[in-house]
């Protein structure tokens, strides 16, 4: 992330707080965020949390009871429903994902580096457009990740 400070000279001075790099000129091909947008990704996902999760609670259940490998076998029964044509990732993550997003479809929109945990980010950055992943595991649980953009 890029912060911009107006100091007393009336120049702009930038600092990166991912790379702790500062400069007075404005970053090449920085959005208005101070981003690129070739930094940037969108991803939809599917999240089956466990009771190992950092919060294991949801939209669908008050306090969830099922193991990492129930978790993980749910996680590739999705999988196998989405490959077959049998379900679509936007239908299977409305009803099943554990995350708040499921609401969108599972749709988390843009996302740059330093957003997400760290293996979901490296995944997600992996993928090209159209791709989905097999499982992820986050301190949130177990995901399915379908780039979008």
């Amino acid at each position: 992330t890029l912060r911009s400070e107006n100091i007393c000279s009336g120049r702009v001075y930038y600092f990166n707080h991912s790379t702790n790099a500062s400069q007075w000129e404005r970053p090449s091909g920085s959005g208005a965020d101070g981003v690129s947008e070739v930094e940037k990704v969108r991803c939809s996902h599917l999240l089956v949390k466990h009771k190992q999760s950092r919060r294991p609670s949801s939209w669908r259940e008050e306090n969830i009871t099922r193991s990492k490998e129930e978790a993980l076998q749910l996680i590739h029964k999705y999988i196998e429903q989405i490959k077959s044509g049998e379900e679509d990732f936007e239908n299977l993550a409305s009803q099943f994902s554990d995350c708040s997003s499921a609401r969108n479809g599972g749709d988390l929109g843009l996302f740059g580096r330093g957003q997400m945990q760290k293996p979901f980010e490296d995944a997600s950055f992996a993928l090209k457009v159209g791709d989905m992943s097999g499982p992820v595991f986050t301190d949130s649980g177990v995901h399915i990740i379908l780039r979008t953009g």
